[in-house]
Parts: C-alpha cells; structure tokens; sequence
C-alpha cells in the first residue's frame, strides 16, 4: 500500500476537527494586526514623533529583547516594530499545538490506531497533519497581510510582514513534527515544542540587544545569534525597511529538512511509541504518593521546576536594566510613552513603571503557568486515568482541589522569586526599589492568575471538549487586551476582559487592598461553579 494512501480523507478529518481553534488564531492574528496599526497610527502619526520613539528604544536592551529591532522611521516601521515579534510567536504557536494535536495526541488517545486499521499509508497522518497547518500559516499571512494593506500601508512591506509569519510558522510545524516522533506523550511533544519556541524567542533577544546602530541612529543591525534563531529569521527579511526576500528562504529549508527527519522517524518508530522512551518509575510508590496531592505534585514537579527556575533567571536580567533604564531613558518621552504603554499607565518613576510592566508580563506568564498545571485535569479524563483514579475513594472534589493547590503555590512561588531575583539584581546595579517591594509586586499579579485558573476550572467543569481551546484562548484575551491593550489602543471596556488591567500596577502606584480582593472573589466563584459543574457531569473522553 502506497505510504500516502488515505491522505486526502485524513486532510478533511482534520479540517473539520480545527474548523473552530485554527480560524480563532487567524481572526485573533488579524485582529491583533489591525488594532496595533492604528494605534501606531494615532500616536506617532509625524515622522518626529516617531524617530524620537525609536531613537531612544534602540539604546534599550530590554526594549530590543521584546520587541526587535528598529527598521526605518516610517509609520509601517514601527508597526513593524511594535508587532512582528509578536506576530511571529502567534503564528509559531499554533503551528506547533496543531501538529501535535493531529499527530501525538491521536496516538496518545487511540484514534491513530483505529484510523490505521483502515486503508490509511503509514505517512498519511503526518502529511495531513502538514498540509493542514500549511494552508492555516498561509491564510495566517494573507489575513496579516491585508490588515496592513488595508492601513493603506506600502504593500511590498505588507507582503514581506505576512510571508515572515506564514514562513516562520511553516518551521515551527516541521519543529513540531520532529518532537511529535521523539515522545511518547502529547504533553512532553508541547512542551518541547513550546521549549524550542521560548530559546528561539530568548535567541533572538540577546543577538538583537547585542545589535549596533545604524548611522541614522534609528535601526538596529541585530548581533549574529539572530542569525541562529528561527524567530530572528523573519525579522531579518525586515519588512518596511530594506526588505531581503532571501532571508525567508532559511525557514524553509529548515523546515524541508525537519519534515525529512520527521517522516524518517515515522519509519522507525511503532505507532503510539516514542524513540525517546518513557522513563520507568520505581517498582513501589514513595509516602508521597499515597494521596491525590502528592500524586498532582509527581504529575507536575518538571513542569512547575521548569517554569520557576526560567522566571528567576529572566528576574536577575531584567533587574539588572532598571538602573540603566533612568539613567539613559528617562529623558525620552517616545520610550518613556512606550514603558508606559506597557504598565497599562504612567508613574512618577521610570524606573517604577519599568518595573510594573514587567511585573504585568510575569502575570501573564504565571497565568500560562495555572493553565497548563490544570489542562493536566482534562489530560487524565480523556486519558481514562481519573475514572481509576475516582475509583477509589477519592472525590472529584479533592481530586481538582489538589491540582488547583499546586497550580496556586506554583504560581505565587514563581511570582514572589520573579520579585526577589529582579530586587536583587536591581540592587547589585544601584537601584533602590527594593526587594520586598518587588517580591510584593509579583505577588499583587497572583490574583489576576487565579482568575484565570478559576475560568478554566468553570470551562473544564461546564464544556470538558473544550477545555483546552478555550484555556488558550483566555490566556491570548489575557495578553492582548491587558498586557498589550493600551500599545494597540484598545479602548478601555476591551482592556477591561482581562484581570490584569484591575492588578495594582506595583511599584509605580500604591498597592490598594480592594482590586485584589474582587480579583480572588471572583476566581474562587469560577472555581467553585467550575467543581460544582464537574461534580455533577459524567467523565468524557
């Protein structure tokens, strides 16, 4: 039998599958694009208002590690500043969930095997899989592409904007595709997937904050780990400066490449199995596990470590740049609106909203944190492994109670270190914020985390099928109208979806006791509705 056989029916299997999660990214990107092209349009709409924005934002490490770098003064320069690092990781993310999802997890959960048994090739899953994403990354750049046409802005870096997206997201999916056949579970496939993302993404930072400036004193020529970092790949075709066409070519062969590897793997692997093996455990359990929460604390300890030891690190360098902050920033009022941008509002310290902003980022990544220590839930239900568990004479009740503990003393340790790590960094520079304050103005985002973690607990107990779509996209809501809701101009009931817009914005305003009280009152109602509703459901798979 041909290895491709069935692969137009598996194409339209997994079409429908996605007819909603994949359409929701593509709108969200647009949508994302079109709001942050106005708002760069309504505030910079001179030319000297926008030099003096990029001007100072070039001498920023912290800036260019977010952002990228400057590529020309022009309105769809900034744009492209403002947005393209973002709309790479977008498009890079759902490249790889997708993969997975129509890959590994239909292994994981038996649907591969039985489609197998039919007349189905052994590449016939993965190629769908592919084309699939492949056509999701090219409407992705077409819909991003015409929200800066329909700006009015110049097509040739209206092209070159949405070909760096469809072509960055096409290596993530090959990225994905290979960890896919090196794990056995769906989880770790994610996760690495996710991991590649992340170092390409930090990559991409450090070679653009180690960039020299060009003689305009505008852009920015990025140092040569950008050159290693697919992220980088499409920033370096820079759209709306002097636009290199061939630069897109690098994503693409890497991603021919790993799709090579990919299927080679297919090949050398048994269906359901991975060529990285499972570690098998200890033949019986330690004390810890004779309960529900010491067994959620097994299922997450990698994940949680993982997220708590990158937060402290990425403390300790954001820290270090408060000092340098004031000293070289404080008298440019294009970053000066930009940092303030950031925070969700202004203060009388730089230095203060610098840090609030970052505070606010570490919010939303203890949220991503909550998010996928609870989609571990729905993993175990649709795994079959809660219906044993819930066998014996543990309670639905404590069951989630258990993982919503460890997600919650998850999130406030990686908040509270966060704190501490950028406190004493800042105080190894010359700063005086403090580290107790800092260590108080990670922990004042925890609430905004629960709220999160208590609409996922509603969704998981209301619309399990959904969980995981839904998760997600309150994370996206989360960043775009919260963290980014002000940069993109969002007016203020569209930033008011997000419970990071209500955190007190700590050090540059006075912690208040009552946002953070309606905060975690309004979680713990999710959460209750949430248990209530799993309680009386049945388990589905």
């Amino acid at each position: 039998m041909n290895a491709y056989a069935g692969t137009g029916r598996l194409v339209r299997l997994a079409a429908r599958r996605d007819r909603i999660q994949l359409p929701v990214w593509i709108v969200a990107a647009g949508a994302l694009m079109s709001a942050g092209t106005s708002a760069v349009a309504g505030e910079f709409a001179t030319e000297e208002s926008r030099i003096t924005a990029l001007k100072g934002a070039g001498s920023s490490a912290a800036i260019l590690v977010m952002r990228g770098v400057p590529v020309g003064s022009s309105l769809g320069a900034l744009v492209n500043f403002r947005n393209l690092a973002t709309l790479l990781v977008v498009a890079a993310l759902m490249s790889t969930f997708a993969v997975v999802r129509h890959t590994r997890q239909n292994e994981e959960n038996g649907r591969a095997e039985l489609i197998g048994a039919g007349a189905v090739g052994r590449h016939a899953p993965l190629t769908a899989a592919l084309i699939v994403i492949g056509a999701a990354n090219v409407l992705f750049g077409l819909v991003v592409t015409g929200s800066l046409l329909g700006a009015k802005l110049d097509a040739e870096g209206a092209l070159a904007f949405g070909a760096a997206c469809t072509v960055t997201g096409l290596a993530f999916a090959a990225i994905a595709a290979v960890t896919a056949q090196l794990f056995q579970g769906a989880r770790a496939a994610n996760g690495a997937a996710a991991t590649a993302v992340g170092v390409a993404y930090l990559v991409r930072g450090i070679g653009d904050a180690l960039g020299q400036r060009a003689a305009d004193g505008i852009s920015v020529d990025p140092g040569w780990l950008t050159w290693v970092s697919p992220l980088g790949w499409g920033e370096l075709a820079r759209p709306y400066g002097q636009e290199r066409w061939w630069v897109l070519a690098l994503p693409v062969a890497l991603g021919a490449v790993l799709v090579a590897v990919a299927f080679a793997l297919v090949d050398r692997r048994d269906v359901g199995a991975g060529l990285i093996a499972d570690r098998p455990g200890p033949a019986t359990a330690g004390g810890t596990l004779r309960g529900p929460l010491g067994l959620a604390w097994r299922l997450n300890r990698g994940s949680t470590l993982g997220w708590v030891i990158g937060s402290a690190v990425f403390g300790l360098g954001i820290g270090s740049l408060g000092k340098a902050v004031k000293d070289s920033l404080g008298s440019n009022e294009g970053v000066v609106d930009m940092i303030n941008g950031l925070a969700g509002g202004g203060g009388p310290s730089l230095v203060d909203v610098f840090f609030a902003a970052m505070m606010n980022v570490y919010g939303v990544l203890a949220a991503g944190f909550v998010i996928q220590a609870l989609l571990r839930l729905r993993a175990e239900e649709s795994g079959g492994t809660a219906e044993a568990l819930l066998a014996t004479a543990v309670g639905r009740i404590r069951w989630v109670a258990t993982h919503l503990i460890w997600a919650v003393v998850g999130a406030a340790v990686l908040l509270v270190l966060a704190g501490v790590f950028m406190g004493v960094a800042d105080a190894a520079a010359g700063g005086d914020v403090g580290v107790l304050t800092l260590a108080g103005a990670g922990l004042a985002q925890l609430p905004g985390a629960l709220v999160v973690a208590g609409f996922v607990l509603l969704v998981f107990g209301a619309l399990p099928r959904y969980t995981v779509g839904l998760a997600w996209a309150a994370l996206v809501v989360s960043i775009t109208c919260g963290l980014l809701g002000d940069l993109f101009g969002l007016p203020q009931v569209v930033r008011d979806l997000s419970p990071f817009t209500h955190v007190p914005k700590i050090p540059a305003v006075e912690p208040t006791a009552t946002p953070i009280l309606a905060l975690l009152g309004f979680a713990i109602a999710l959460a209750a509705t949430g248990m209530a509703l799993f309680r009386r459901r049945d388990l589905t798979t």
